[in-house]
């Protein structure tokens, strides 16, 4: 019974290691048009468009197709605790959902 009750609870243990995190967010530009945007692993889906993560200065994440040498050169830059994205010299506020 003891063994029985264990590999269930290893196996479930098991698969809830192989679920993916994610978030999904939703931004707004200036002009008030919704867009979806996911943060998944190390990846942001944006536009239609997978973008890397090239790493963080401060509370600042900043992604990009290809990583510039300088991060702060990237596409777009995110910060998480107030939801602003920037795109292009394009701001969007994002909320989690």
């Amino acid at each position: 019974m003891h063994k029985t009750t264990a590999l269930v609870i290893l196996s479930l243990g098991l698969l809830a290691c192989e679920r993916e995190t994610y978030t999904t967010w939703s931004c707004i530009d200036s002009a008030g048009i919704k867009y979806p945007m996911v943060l998944k692993k190390a990846q942001m889906q944006f536009q239609d468009r997978q973008l890397d993560y090239c790493g963080s200065l401060g509370p600042v994440s900043y992604f990009d197709v290809k990583c510039p040498a300088q991060i702060q050169s990237s596409n777009k830059s995110f910060i998480p605790s107030s939801g602003q994205l920037i795109s292009n010299a394009n701001e969007f506020q994002c909320n989690a959902l």
